[in-house]
């Protein structure tokens, strides 16, 4: 009779408990590099919103208002001040979203600058910690 080739439990036991570790050491590195990929395009999302700011400002010799928001970039707003100056297609194409699945949001006039560009992070709130604005670039510079 042949004796039937296979891995006993013990063997299977091992493999298992030896990929349960690996995963243990992989897993966080990956975690860390996803919120930091989310902070980084957070961070390029803003300082675009910033630059089509900055172009309508200098079309329109004003930023747009708190009220007119960043929608103001894209489609033409009809609220006060209304923009003289506004071309085919907008300052840009649409609105992006925040990595977290937020809208990106504006003050203006700013609070901490001209005007003030931001997501509410991570936890969707305003006004807490884990707000991320053009005011961290002006800090680095």
């Amino acid at each position: 009779m042949k004796k039937q080739a296979g891995f006993s439990l013990l063997e299977v036991m091992v493999v298992l408990v030896i990929i349960g570790m690996i995963m243990s050491i992989v897993a966080p590195n990956i975690m860390g590099q996803q919120e930091e990929a989310a902070l980084d395009k957070a961070k390029l999302d803003i300082q675009q919103l910033e630059d089509a700011m900055n172009m309508y400002k200098l079309k329109n010799k004003a930023f747009p208002t708190t009220e007119q928001g960043l929608e103001a970039l894209v489609t033409q707003t009809t609220i006060d001040p209304v923009p003289k100056r506004f071309p085919d297609g907008g300052f840009i194409s649409k609105l992006p979203e925040d990595p977290w699945g937020n809208p990106y949001q504006l003050v203006s006039p700013g609070e901490m600058g001209k005007v003030d560009i931001f997501s509410m992070g991570p936890d969707g709130e305003v006004g807490t910690d884990d707000d991320i604005g053009n005011w961290d670039e002006e800090e680095q510079r």
